[in-house]
């Protein structure tokens, strides 16, 4: 098997200007798949540049070793008497109070764990207040949610607001807005997942409180980029997923008050959900319990709440340090390209205020087209799409799309620079392949790469499932 190896001139004269690393040169935390080889369409392989964390994170490599070391002792909880099922109970249960730690919830704080985000935010608007049938009030979100936090609103009285020009625009006519009164929740992103720009959690949260509402925070993206407070800020429900935070199963999270969700309808009907069953009524248990019925992702749980500790462990300054170098060379170098178009929300977003997304286009290119050609000409991985956020991709004026780099403490500065020289490269020699559109996604044509045996379906194959909307 040959192997190229990706040197750029640009790290090199980086590396050796006045000595001093960046804080970026090297990966923060270590991860799994961090040395991946990527096979080339032109020939040889590449060190693989992952730059779709936002959408699944790598897993790290301390949770990777701890989920071997947990595994054998893998069984089933709460019911289980056997030696086992007591370690795992233990560990599923305690994983609650990691979680909870490690976003400052309250004591009283349900911790209910979910498939992600998006179950999350459904199993919250099954427990919205009503009574007698009819809802208390109306869920108010901005048109910038990821269809995860502006879905599951629409089954349910709600109320949608336009993000104006500029944030603080923004924050005051959300606060028009409830001013109308009438509003129980306020549904809102903590960071982008398009643009990566942050939302004032506390300052919204006291709003919301202000004229009698609640808050739910969507922190899929901001809880692996940034610290957060439920307490502090006034949270009063948070969400978020353990496969954008370095955990590797699919399991997410829902903390916050208890009494809605004591009191709201039960997420899953079935066993362990119920205090009492009979054969046409049950009396249904409180606590998370009445959440998770069936059972549960016990290794889900326990990798992200090993995830956490990881995370929580990062010295604050040199993770931040870290992340803005990255997304500083990436904007810098970007803008200086003829024909891309770096996006933003908000034109009055400070860019200490950003996390590890960027956004942009091409002009010329089909967002797809970019993307397969970075991805099998120069080992490159970024997200493409409508990224699950269809009006606000409208409103910025790209319905049909356009590509996210994204990354985390498993990143490097090469990482971006890699990305830059390759749009570079586009730019002035032109595809170096024939690409072709199968199944509604742009792929090499006549893909000649091998890939491993015991994967089900290798990139061009007719029948792989268009992705317009992640």
């Amino acid at each position: 098997m040959s192997t190229a190896t990706f040197t750029s001139p640009v790290i090199a004269a980086a590396s050796a200007h006045s000595g001093v690393e960046s804080p970026a040169a090297r990966p923060l935390a270590a991860v799994t798949g961090a040395e991946l080889q990527a096979p080339l369409i032109q020939g040889g392989h590449v060190r693989y540049a992952n730059l779709d964390y936002g959408a699944s994170a790598p897993a790290l490599t301390v949770v990777s070793a701890y989920l071997n070391e947990i595994l054998p002792y893998y069984a089933s909880v709460h019911r289980g008497a056997g030696y086992a099922s007591q370690i795992s109970t233990s560990v599923y249960e305690n994983a609650r109070n990691i979680v909870r730690e490690f976003v400052g919830g309250r004591p009283d704080d349900s911790v209910i764990f979910t498939r992600n985000t998006t179950d999350s935010l459904n199993l919250l608007a099954g427990c919205l207040p009503a009574e007698d049938g009819r809802y208390l009030g109306e869920v108010l979100y901005l048109d910038i949610e990821h269809h995860a936090n502006l879905l599951p609103w629409q089954g349910v009285p709600h109320r949608s607001i336009i993000a104006a020009e500029t944030l603080a625009e923004t924050v005051n006519n959300v606060r028009a807005a409830l001013a109308q009164g009438g509003v129980s929740l306020l549904a809102v992103t903590g960071a982008s997942n398009v643009t990566g720009e942050i939302l004032p959690i506390k300052e919204l949260a006291a709003l919301a409180h202000e004229f009698g509402a609640r808050i739910v925070v969507d922190a899929a993206q901001l809880a692996p980029h940034r610290r957060i407070d439920v307490a502090s800020a006034d949270i009063d429900y948070l969400v978020f997923s353990g496969h954008k935070l370095y955990a590797p199963f699919g399991a997410g999270v829902l903390v916050g008050r208890p009494d809605w969700l004591d009191a709201g309808t039960p997420h899953l009907a079935g066993g362990g959900a119920v205090r009492e069953a009979r054969l046409d009524s049950v009396s249904w248990a409180t606590g998370p319990a009445r959440h998770e019925g069936g059972s549960p992702n016990v290794l889900g749980a326990a990798t992200l709440a090993r995830a956490t500790q990881v995370i929580a462990s990062l010295d604050n300054d040199e993770w931040h340090a870290h992340e803005a170098a990255i997304r500083t060379r990436l904007v810098d170098g970007l803008k200086e390209i003829d024909g891309v178009t770096v996006h933003q929300i908000f034109s009055d977003t400070d860019p200490a205020d950003t996390i590890g997304v960027v956004n942009f286009s091409l002009q010329g290119y089909d967002a797809g087209l970019v993307a397969a050609y970075l991805a099998a000409e120069h080992g490159i991985g970024l997200r493409d799409g409508r990224f699950c956020a269809h009006p606000l991709l409208k409103r910025l004026g790209l319905p049909s799309g356009s590509l996210r780099a994204s990354f985390g403490v498993g990143s490097r500065l090469e990482d971006a620079t890699r990305l830059i020289a390759g749009i570079k490269a586009l730019k002035s020699d032109g595809l170096g392949w024939d690409y072709v559109v199968d199944a509604g996604r742009w792929v090499p044509a006549n893909d000649h790469r091998s890939y491993p045996e015991w994967a089900p379906n290798t990139p061009g194959t007719a029948g792989a499932a268009p992705c317009s909307t992640d």
